[in-house]
């Protein structure tokens, strides 16, 4: 038991629509709104003192579940198991640090949960792992929150030895034949002194017009940029994340050709490739690679890395992947659910994880972790981040020590959503000079400000 326990005692839930200005495509699906779970859990700590904190995320169906249900139906879906671990998550007895608790109950109850939720459900709509992991993850976000405001202390500084008791031997376990070793070691080990600012890197969906040509008549007239080159120019960007579609490889590569030129035209430095798991063969990827090195060498050269270009169940496709990180480092996403995966992946030939809070601040912790000890490098990717998710995200890119800065997209997509919270962190949800400016954040847990926050929740949903 660590010196600085606390329990559980209650969560709320609340649900808030949000409109996005702009179609995002996720694989085959088009995404043109969204719902962010906000989750506020009260903990009592030892000498009695209650706290409460706050976590959220957006619930991005299109993401987690690529099935053939409605997005209505995968909606409702992750909504209804959102409120099945609120009952749960209120009455879990376990006490100690929040990365116990989280830990105990995503490799206990979790998994009960989902197993009990499948029971009722069709072959074809069974509830994935993932989007249980997302479902929880805002849960598990305001419990880590809630240990650092009940304790008085930013959350990141209660990952070492003053707080948590056990040491990573308990959560994890080295790769087999490595020298890696978690004895005596907690999170703070790995963890670096955070930057105030960060490089943001902006993503040009697979539907993002880059040039006027490219305008169809439907796009928004709302005072933020459309196309590309007025992106970089109003934000000083010089990363770029591509998304291509990984099952044509003619448009993909004009698409990096394209944006390559357009990047370097406007002072871009580097861009990632993302193909959303939608390939099934290395030679897809290597074969564009080879291209670029061959016919477009500066766009080749400022690929920074390769992120999930396979199918993210990995244990279903345990594909062998060193002939594409001998090219370019690449990155697990989607399939890097937990450092069990990570371990899966490396034996693969990954050479890198994509972290999110929304797979949970305990689970990205403990894969942050591993990789680190494992020689991996790291990325801190978005789930399209509005309102207060976008706080806990960048903390998580800031306390990583990441390859290059952190993505960011809600601004492009739902800008107006986090109003509220730009007032008070101006500099997390406007990108200028290419970065992102965390110098607001301030004061116990996730550093939040809650209170000068001029946010209206919706009702609580009934738990």
């Amino acid at each position: 038991m660590p010196s600085r326990p606390v329990r559980v005692l209650d969560t709320a839930l609340h649900l808030i629509p949000v409109a996005m200005r702009m179609p995002l495509k996720f694989g085959n699906q088009v995404v043109t709104q969204s719902t962010c779970a906000r989750v506020r859990v009260r903990v009592e700590a030892a000498d009695g003192t209650i706290a409460d904190g706050w976590g959220e995320t957006p619930l991005s169906v299109s993401w987690v579940w690529p099935a053939p249900l409605t997005y209505a139906e995968r909606l409702e879906a992750m909504e209804e198991f959102c409120v099945r671990i609120g009952r749960e998550f209120r009455s879990f007895s376990a006490k100690g640090h929040a990365l116990e608790i989280g830990h105990e109950f995503i490799e206990t109850r979790l998994h009960e949960l989902q197993t009990q939720f499948n029971r009722d459900r069709a072959p074809e709509a069974q509830f994935p792992h993932l989007a249980a992991l997302v479902s929880f993850s805002a849960f598990d976000l305001a419990l880590h929150d809630a240990y650092g405001i009940a304790h008085g202390v930013r959350t990141y500084e209660t990952y070492g030895t003053d707080f948590l008791g056990p040491d990573l031997t308990g959560f994890l376990q080295p790769a087999a034949g490595t020298s890696a070793s978690f004895a005596g070691r907690r999170p703070a080990d790995y963890l670096v002194a955070p930057p105030k600012q960060l490089a943001v890197w902006h993503l040009v969906g697979g539907l993002d017009p880059l040039e006027p040509a490219d305008l169809t008549g439907s796009e928004p007239n709302d005072n933020y940029p459309v196309l590309l080159r007025d992106w970089i120019r109003r934000d000083g960007l010089t990363c770029l994340k591509v998304k291509l579609r990984g099952n044509d490889a003619a448009w993909d590569y004009d698409r990096m050709v394209r944006i390559g030129k357009i990047g370097r035209e406007e002072g871009v430095v580097w861009l990632t490739a993302d193909f959303n798991c939608a390939v099934t063969e290395p030679d897809y990827v290597n074969e564009i690679l080879d291209r670029l090195r061959d016919d477009d060498p500066i766009t080749y050269q400022q690929t920074l890395y390769v992120e999930q270009p396979f199918p993210y169940d990995m244990e279903a496709y345990p594909i062998d992947v060193h002939s594409v990180s001998a090219r370019k480092p690449l990155f697990m996403d989607e399939s890097a659910h937990d450092w069990k995966f990570v371990r899966m992946g490396r034996a693969l030939g990954w050479s890198g994880v994509a972290l999110k809070t929304c797979k949970t601040q305990t689970g990205a912790l403990l894969s942050l972790c591993w990789a680190k000890a494992h020689g991996m490098t790291l990325m801190v990717q978005d789930l399209t981040n509005p309102m207060m998710a976008q706080i806990s995200h960048v903390e998580l890119a800031a306390h990583a020590g990441t390859i290059m800065g952190v993505e960011s997209n809600g601004m492009q997509f739902s800008p107006d959503a986090s109003l509220p919270e730009q007032a008070i962190h101006p500099g997390l949800y406007q990108r200028r000079n290419g970065v992102l400016d965390r110098s607001t954040v301030s004061g116990p847990g996730f550093g939040y400000r809650l209170a000068e926050i001029q946010r209206n929740l919706p009702e609580p949903v009934a738990l």
